[in-house]
């Protein structure tokens, strides 16, 4: 659910960026151009958002805010106040509460799952990884 929360925000995010057309270089050639003719539509292939790509954009961004010994990595303390964060974030989107022990137990369990490499320290690769999805959801 969290990653479900993490990814709409960042598509949120992203849709404006990706809705933008390119202006013309000149504003007065576009002003000056005929209209073209009426013609079909053609239809065009969606093009969605990498869901990737997002998480990492968030993870790089929001990284150094929890990262609070500038080492790289998050200990188990960072990752918890940032996954913490983000549970309460959906749990006001939903209107859901659970006990402050069962969040702490969740963090828990998110921090070792995210850990792929059992270095005690979860770093912005393996951070992407589990919010992606991809690390044994």
């Amino acid at each position: 659910m969290i990653r479900t929360l993490l990814l709409t925000s960042a598509m949120l995010v992203a849709a404006p960026a990706l809705a933008q057309q390119a202006a013309p270089a000149d504003p007065a050639a576009q002003a000056t151009q005929p209209a073209a003719p009426a013609s079909p539509a053609e239809p065009q292939a969606a093009q969605p958002a990498n869901p990737a790509n997002s998480v990492a954009a968030i993870v790089e961004s929001e990284f150094p805010a929890y990262d609070t010994n500038k080492d790289g990595q998050l200990d188990q303390g960072e990752f918890s106040r940032w996954m913490v964060a983000l549970k309460d974030q959906e749990m006001k989107a939903t209107g859901k509460t659970l006990p402050p022990a069962e969040v702490t137990a969740w963090a828990s369990g998110a921090f070792t799952t995210a850990d792929a490499d059992k270095s005690i320290s979860v770093s912005k690769p393996e951070l992407i990884s589990y919010l992606s999805g991809s690390a044994g959801a």
